[in-house]
């Protein structure tokens, strides 16, 4: 009989996958590490009692997390990924023929590891590729210490516990500012609006007071229970968040990306959000 994996979403609400084999556990030097196997999800990952991605709908999360940032902006050669250990969102950038050098730092050499042994498909060769350029450190050490210069910076963070807490806070935040090239966008995961609203509400208080043109985008991504899940959106460029369709489908077809969720009109509605978010962040209309 199958083990079950129990995550606490919120009080009240918890989260249950089957455990049909264990593939890998450890206390890493940062957190506790779980990978198992699920009937439905195919290979999971878990972090700190918390899953962080799966086989089977990872495809959701990071395609929309590089597509939409990448391709509004039109011309990005140097990307930043803070994060991202398993290595599906350096797979996506990489798919960007433009683009000349990725930059990762993720704080954790076990779970490049780890996911390179048991979820191969989630890098599929990204870490091996020329351009890529893995940095084992802490995301807000780096970016205080870089003189480096950014065209697109991607948080994939887990969420504000532990190693993590440091990548929501306002210095975060205004370091990323800091090391984004001249009309760059930084990108950031802000967890399952319904249920982590106060997430969503605190990103957007240190987002006004540094960004001229900042919003949030969504996507359903069916490993987050409870609802859409939130991206942070912030520039000093306010037209890269108003590309129209036929821009962005241009852009798309002379990518050459085959992708399996992101398409051009998701692009743009993407942004336009609930009313109990608006209401959270502050703001009428996008």
């Amino acid at each position: 009989m199958a083990d079950n994996y129990r995550e606490r979403v919120c009080n009240g609400y918890d989260h249950l996958l089957t455990i049909d084999e264990r593939l890998y556990e450890a206390r890493t030097d940062h957190q506790h590490l779980l990978i198992f196997k699920n009937r439905s999800f195919g290979r999971v990952l878990a972090l700190d009692g918390v899953i962080q991605t799966t086989e089977a709908d990872e495809f959701i999360y990071h395609e929309m997390m590089v597509h939409v940032p990448v391709l509004a902006h039109g011309d990005v050669r140097r990307v930043l990924i803070i994060g991202g250990g398993d290595g599906a969102m350096l797979r996506e950038v990489l798919r960007h023929r433009t683009i000349q050098q990725v930059i990762q730092v993720e704080i954790d050499q076990s779970v490049i590891d780890l996911c390179r042994q048991y979820l191969p498909n989630h890098s599929k060769g990204a870490f091996e590729d020329s351009r890529a350029h893995i940095v084992i450190d802490d995301g807000l050490h780096f970016l205080q210490q870089t003189h480096e210069r950014f065209d697109v910076i991607l948080t994939d963070s887990t969420d504000p516990d532990g190693p993590a807490e440091k990548l929501f806070s306002r210095p975060y935040y205004a370091a990323c500012k800091a090391c984004l090239a001249p009309g760059g966008v930084l990108v950031t995961q802000n967890g399952v609006a319904f249920l982590q609203l106060d997430e969503v509400r605190s990103s957007a208080r240190h987002f006004e007071a540094l960004f001229q043109d900042w919003h949030f985008f969504t996507a359903a991504v069916p490993t987050y229970a409870g609802g859409i899940m939130a991206f942070g959106w912030a520039s000093d460029n306010p037209e890269l968040r108003q590309q129209d369709v036929k821009t962005l489908e241009q852009r798309f077809s002379q990518s050459g990306i085959a992708s399996r969720y992101y398409t051009p009109d998701i692009h743009r509605s993407a942004f336009a959000l609930p009313q109990y978010i608006l209401d959270a962040i502050g703001k009428t209309s996008p």
